[in-house]
């Protein structure tokens, strides 16, 4: 019986112990599928540029819910081993058989269950254990993921490395802020069609003038944004829009309407030459092509017709505060034909300097190109300050020994901002500019005496200086808008005086009627009041009342400035019996529909 009992026993051994081999084998196996898996699983993860993260140190991870279960059955199979140690000896003493034999076998089968026990306890000691799972910080916003796809293994190495975290993107420029308060930006805050490739824009600008002088031909002379007098006429239609894909990044707007007559009549410089310059641009406001380059904030680097900010308000009526602006603006730059690199040093500046034929021209007046800058800077997203300037060039024509210089700096404060509120917003701009000419009888800082074969020359002060200054309010969120501004200038020699267009007179031909010579004096001074109805961000309804004044004769009056009968022979020359009805100030009532998508 005894003997039964032992060989019993030593089965039951045998048993559990090619148990336990077997559960220990499996696991190795368990763990050794799971390497193989993290493997496809990471080379899926970066075919595919799917984010996944590393344990911060080695070893595979572990199914905590399948380890207790494989801790569990050892445990178990060492309590079976206990009670199967048990049974024999119940059975000896149930049966009263006890002798030496069955002591030593008692000794043996109790050293043979400490010996299990301590397998299973190093086998649990020696197990490896999942570690705890951390964010790194590219991953603090990751959706949550489940164990197996949050951590894999690095194959062929003793330790896995922490996933390094992903760079941040640069902010991008003046992103940071709501600009559409400002004066020479649109006030559109989203658009009404986009794409990744293309972002359409339509312009309409359709407006009504009254001049009290009521001039008999309907013409109004020395503006570059109204035209004719007592007529519904289409100041501008541009359609266009901005490419974008690739880096690559282009922009054309058309300009139909009274802007592709009286902006291309300004510019003296197609008289130079031939191919017809004002004829080949005359249709196009913006026409440019370029690159963007990830580098800092953005670089974009851009060549063809782009706009010019000198004076601060935009080309299009839509973007301003008020339709008339002041001289400082009205007798700047609108565009320039060159190349710009806009720099974006911090999402807060922008360094954007340029090469051009010249100032606010489709070619060279002379021999010699120009060159400029614009410095932007938004601190906060209630303060605007920006710097353009331009110098080098030859911009009188025929007069190649004649350079210009010019400065102008505007800064713009919002200094009330209370959505919800009746007046819910309000702001301000002051722009002031400076600039001269010199060389070719000129002198820029003052009157210049020279000695030219023996004889007393003067050299007359040809410069330029003048300011204007804009309040805005807006009410009901945005819906009106009351701005009131004005403006001065003194402009000795005339060269940034708008020509009149007498008999048909443009830049190149210029007019007896009203010179521009060395040391011909004109100062003027303007004000103005403007109310907007604003329904919706896509258009403007806008009513304006300006006055505007000169030291000399240079508005329309009633006679008109126009020939009878129309223009004779040549542009701006004199007509026998004719002489233009020119008066020192002008009043007008403004009535425009703007319209922006």
């Amino acid at each position: 019986m005894v003997f039964l009992l032992v060989v019993v026993l030593l089965v039951s051994v045998a048993f559990l112990l090619y148990f336990l081999t077997a559960l220990e084998v499996e696991g190795r196996h368990r763990d050794s599928e799971r390497m193989n898996m993290c493997k496809k699983t990471r080379f899926f993860a970066t075919e595919s540029g799917v984010a996944v993260s590393k344990p911060e140190t080695g070893g595979l991870p572990r199914d905590e819910p399948r380890f207790r279960g494989e801790r569990t059955m050892r445990i178990l199979a060492a309590v079976v081993a206990i009670n199967l140690c048990a049974l024999p000896l119940r059975a000896q003493g149930t049966a009263g058989e006890s002798n030496a034999a069955s002591a030593d076998e008692m000794r043996e089968l109790r050293q043979l269950v400490q010996e299990l026990k301590a397998k299973v306890d190093r086998l649990e000691q020696n197990a490896p254990r999942q570690p705890a799972t951390q964010n790194t910080p590219g991953e603090l916003n990751a959706d949550p993921v489940v164990p197996h796809e949050a951590l894999v293994a690095e194959t062929g190495a003793a330790s896995s490395q922490a996933t390094l975290p992903e760079k941040p993107k640069k902010a991008e420029p003046f992103a940071f802020a709501d600009w559409t308060w400002l004066t020479g930006n649109p006030r559109t805050k989203t658009p009404a069609f986009d794409s990744p490739f293309f972002t359409p824009e339509i312009r309409a600008d359709v407006d009504y003038v009254f001049d009290f002088r009521r001039p008999k031909d309907d013409t109004i002379g020395g503006s570059s944004e109204i035209f004719r007098t007592h007529e519904i006429q289409v100041t501008q239609l541009g359609v266009g829009g901005d490419f974008h894909f690739d880096n690559v990044r282009a922009r054309v707007m058309t300009q139909f309407g009274m802007y592709s007559f009286t902006t291309p009549r300004n510019d003296a410089s197609p008289s130079r030459g031939q191919w017809n310059l004002d004829g080949a641009y005359r249709y196009l406001s913006e026409a440019y092509g370029g690159y963007h380059f990830n580098a800092m904030h953005g670089i974009n680097v851009d060549a063809g017709i782009f706009m010019s900010y000198i004076g601060l308000f935009s080309y299009y009526n839509f973007d301003n505060w008020s339709y008339q602006p002041s001289y400082v603006s009205s007798n700047t730059p609108w565009f320039f034909n060159g190349v710009r690199v806009q720099m974006f040093p911090t999402e807060k500046l922008k360094i954007e300097p340029w090469f051009i034929n010249g100032w606010q021209s489709y070619g060279r007046f002379n021999g010699r190109s120009g060159v400029g800058g614009q410095i932007l800077w938004r601190p906060t997203n209630w303060m605007s300050i920006v710097s353009n300037n331009y110098g080098v060039g030859a911009d009188a024509l025929g007069i190649p020994t004649r350079t210009r210089i010019h400065t102008d700096n505007s800064i713009q404060i919002k200094y009330l901002d209370r959505p919800g509120a009746f007046l819910d917003k309000a702001a301000f701009s002051l722009t002031g500019d400076a600039g001269c000419e010199s060389g070719g009888g000129v002198a820029c800082l003052g009157n210049a005496v020279k000695i030219i074969n023996g004889e007393r020359v003067v050299y007359p002060k040809q410069s330029f200086l003048g300011f204007m200054a804009y309040n805005r309010f807006w009410f009901h969120n945005d819906r009106y808008g009351l701005t009131i501004g004005g403006g001065k200038i003194n402009n000795p020699g005339r060269y940034l005086v708008l020509l009149p267009p007498i008999n048909g007179a443009t830049a190149a031909s210029g007019t007896p009627y009203f010179t521009e010579n060395p040391g011909d004096k004109f100062k003027a001074w303007d004000a103005s009041l403007t109310w907007d109805y604003m329904p919706s961000q896509y258009i403007t309804f806008r009513t304006e009342y300006n006055y505007r004044a000169a030291n000399v004769p240079y508005f329309s009056g009633r006679g008109g400035i126009t020939p009878p009968g129309g223009n004779q022979g040549p542009p701006g020359s004199v007509v026998d019996g004719f002489t233009p009805d020119l008066v020192k100030d002008e009043a007008r009532v403004i009535g425009a529909i703007l319209v922006k998508f």
